[in-house]
């Protein structure tokens, strides 16, 4: 890979961790159970500016500290177990549960249910595309 050094230049480099892929794709696999979807986003994002503040030598930085907090919070239903298959340098999901799992089979079909009514959808997608048609009758003078 050619990565941007924190001086500026760019130096080309190899990084081989397979152990680092394996462990990061089964973690990914329960986050993907655990977490939903704008706390994953955050996560994402955060885990990004740990690296980053990391590579530039703030390991001591308040920051970091305010980062690992927020990752130990958002983590601590992170757990399962993940049966991957290797082959050829490729990770595939075979199976992954969790005790904190946020899917719910019973759920998760949108029939008719206690939980999800499909009438609920209509009001929502009426809503969800307020600002869209907004912008349409703005455009046609309306």
């Amino acid at each position: 890979m050619v990565e941007n050094r924190l001086v500026g230049m760019k130096s080309r480099g190899v990084y081989e961790t397979p152990g680092g892929t394996i462990m990061a794709a089964a973690v990914r696999e329960l986050e993907s159970l655990t977490l939903d979807r704008e706390t994953m986003q955050w996560k994402d994002i955060i885990a990004l500016k740990y690296a980053e503040l990391v590579y530039a030598g703030r390991w001591f930085d308040p920051l970091r500290q305010s980062f690992d907090a927020f990752m130990e919070k958002v983590t601590a239903t992170t757990t399962g177990s993940v049966t991957l298959k290797l082959y050829k340098g490729s990770v595939n999901v075979a199976s992954r549960k969790s005790p904190y799992s946020l899917y719910r089979e019973d759920i998760s079909s949108f029939e008719n249910g206690e939980i999800y009514n499909q009438a609920d959808a209509e009001g929502f997608i009426r809503l969800y595309g307020l600002p869209t048609r907004v912008r349409a009758m703005l455009e046609k003078g309306i």
